[in-house]
């Protein structure tokens, strides 16, 4: 079970699945947080085959991505 409080609800994830800023998309969509803190855009929810964030808590949908940052992962044992 998660805390609900850790986890923040992102509108708009790409299910490639990210909040990589991309000028070509046409609906609204949140910035990562952790992009945002550290003033870049390297940090990708999921890239395929590759990786997962780490602070990555799934997805809800239609579209929302489930982001713990800056908090421990309460999915993660």
């Amino acid at each position: 079970m998660t805390d609900k409080k850790l986890i923040t609800k992102l509108k708009g994830g790409n299910m490639d699945i990210d909040l990589f800023p991309n000028t070509k998309i046409t609906w609204d969509q949140d910035k990562c947080p952790w992009n945002t803190e550290d003033n870049t855009s390297k940090h990708r929810c999921a890239v395929k085959n590759l990786s997962i964030c780490r602070y990555f808590c799934g997805v809800e949908y239609p579209d929302k991505v489930l982001c713990c940052y800056p908090n421990k992962n309460p999915n993660k044992k």
